[in-house]
């Protein structure tokens, strides 16, 4: 799981929070500093991270994860937004909820998730190296063209938020940026018996540079940008085709792949709609 650390102090009756979520053995570590969260992280072997809690503390209460550390990055120093010369960089466990306000497609994706426990709870970080059905700002990230920056074995490195995701075991998310963009779209899908869960969803910009970027969550284990559809984005019609047969979702409970194949053309039409709007 994704987190930092500083302090390395076993679970006592003085620690009841660390006591109490992992129940005996696992060595609980309150990091002070991005580098201490780093250092302690190490290959990420064992470890558990923990930050908003909504999604960990669950599964170790149940004793579905059991790890033999936790690392709490509450006072690790990676909540923040700041922006400078048109860059935005989020720390990983700045709440959700701290994103609402920003553009589309940024802030009304964060505005859908979950309830406004859920979204002052739950972190950044957490939400995007959630599995499946729960990494919701995985696509206007990408489609922002977002930079992740790491640790893990063999140091720090920043790469493409879409590497990243590929290839994201054994490494500590730090934070993301992201240049803003010049205009910005968001459109998901409901269904009254998912409640809360995003089942699918698509994110687009028009970059600073004019091009046109576009990435869905809801067809995949992680999110992806949708290239073809890119390509095609002057003809809303011909894109959403495109981004159609680009994907190959899979059933879950909230819906079957088959009808996410054939929502997904309607949503990245309605996207490139909103977003030639705003030119």
């Amino acid at each position: 799981m994704y987190g930092t650390l500083s302090c390395y102090s076993p679970a006592t009756s003085e620690n009841s929070e660390g006591s109490a979520l992992m129940g005996s053995s696992a060595e609980v570590i309150q990091p002070g500093s991005p580098s201490e969260a780093a250092s302690a992280f190490g290959d990420g072997d064992g470890v558990a991270v923990l930050a908003g809690g909504t999604l960990l503390v669950p599964d170790l209460h149940f004793g579905r994860a059991r790890p033999e550390r936790v690392i709490m990055l509450g006072d690790a120093g990676l909540n923040y937004v700041s922006r400078s010369n048109g860059t935005v960089t989020v720390g990983a466990t700045t709440p959700i909820v701290a994103l609402v306000g920003e553009s589309a497609p940024l802030g009304p994706c964060a505005a859908s998730i979950g309830d406004n426990e859920i979204r002052a709870q739950a972190t950044v970080g957490g939400n995007l190296c959630a599995p499946a059905g729960f990494g919701d700002l995985q696509g206007p990230l990408l489609a922002l063209g977002a930079t992740a920056r790491s640790a893990g074995v063999g140091g720090e490195r920043s790469e493409s938020l879409e590497d990243f995701l590929a290839d994201r075991a054994g490494r500590l998310l730090l934070d993301v940026s992201y240049a803003e963009p010049a205009a910005g779209a968001f459109a998901s899908l409901g269904r009254p018996h998912a409640h809360h869960y995003t089942v699918m969803a698509v994110s687009g910009v028009r970059t600073a540079g004019g091009a046109t970027q576009l990435a869905v969550v809801g067809a995949g284990e992680v999110g992806s940008r949708l290239r073809s559809a890119e390509a095609l984005a002057g003809d809303a019609e011909a894109a959403g085709d495109a981004a159609g047969a680009a994907v190959n979702p899979s059933d879950d409970p909230l819906a079957s792949g088959w009808y996410r194949a054939r929502t997904l053309p309607a949503l990245v039409k309605q996207v490139l709609s909103e977003l030639e709007a705003s030119a």
